[in-house]
């Protein structure tokens, strides 16, 4: 008996996942069942991995293995250059494209009045301050074209004005569309025509 209440909390647990319901999660749960050795065991493994060392970049908010992330550490990235997202899976969409080639910075999220998330709650304050010790020429605002995103978006501008050139991203990325969801095309398209603000 116990055996079957593990695997229905590995079930409710899986269900908790974007994109899988209890029917999906129940039939991710037998399949790994099934390929015990050539999947559970090594996805358990990695898991652990991931559960022991993944941590937040305390540069730019990415997620990896140190205390600062590769992106930040490598010297092939411009450092004049740097791209704003409002979370993790955003970087992640961007470098899926393979065309920027500066850094980024993660927000951690959006300004929004109603769920009282204010500008020091997210990593706008850090933000400035690595405009100003890093060097930056270009800030590049790739927020998602929701109104909280544009929200943010205007307070960053008012917030860098005069330091640097601001752009954001231009055709391609529908109103109300989200960054992790483009394909790779449209977020190159959307990057190549960015626009000043």
């Amino acid at each position: 008996m116990s055996s079957n209440r593990d695997i229905d909390a590995l079930i409710e647990t899986m269900a908790k996942l974007p994109g899988l319901g209890p029917r999906s999660a129940r039939r991710a749960v037998l399949h790994l069942i099934r390929k015990r050795a050539l999947l559970l065991s090594p996805l358990a493994a990695q898991m652990q991995a991931v559960a022991d060392t993944a941590r937040e970049c305390l540069n730019c908010g990415n997620i990896g293995s140190g205390d600062v992330c590769d992106i930040c550490t490598s010297e092939a990235r411009a450092t004049g250059v740097l791209c704003v997202v409002e979370d993790v899976a955003d970087l992640w969409a961007m470098e899926r494209s393979g065309v920027f080639k500066g850094r980024y910075h993660v927000l951690g999220g959006t300004l929004s009045a109603l769920d009282s998330i204010g500008p020091d709650e997210l990593r706008i304050p850090r933000l400035v301050d690595r405009v100003k010790s890093e060097g930056v020429t270009e800030v590049i605002l790739a927020l998602n074209a929701t109104i909280d995103g544009q929200t943010t978006a205007h307070y960053i501008a008012d917030q860098l004005e005069g330091q640097v050139t601001l752009s954001s991203l231009a055709q391609g990325v529908p109103i109300g569309g989200e960054l992790d969801y483009l394909d790779d095309g449209t977020i190159t398209a959307a990057l190549n025509a960015r626009k000043p603000l």
